[in-house]
């Protein structure tokens, strides 16, 4: 990787950006610390389509239903919204 200081960044950007544009990552450096680096855009890979599992996937319609025995462990006692 290559590092250049912020002010030889800004005095050329587009050199930098050519060499990431070859693949190469740049590294962008103030006092001797890196602060910034230049990669590679990579665009998203396809984008999901709605629906795509539809009639693979199914919920039960009690899927959210209280379930007491598994209150106990989480709360202690039997959980109720009303308290």
């Amino acid at each position: 990787m290559t590092t250049l200081k912020v002010s030889d960044a800004k005095e050329q950007l587009s050199a930098p950006l050519v060499m990431v544009e070859h693949g190469e990552e740049v590294g962008i450096a103030r006092a001797g610390r890196s602060i910034a680096r230049l990669v590679p855009y990579e665009r998203p890979k396809e984008r999901r389509k709605l629906g795509a599992l539809r009639e693979q996937i199914s919920i039960r319609p009690d899927f959210d239903a209280p379930e007491p025995e598994k209150e106990v462990l989480f709360y202690g006692t039997p959980f109720n919204p009303a308290d």
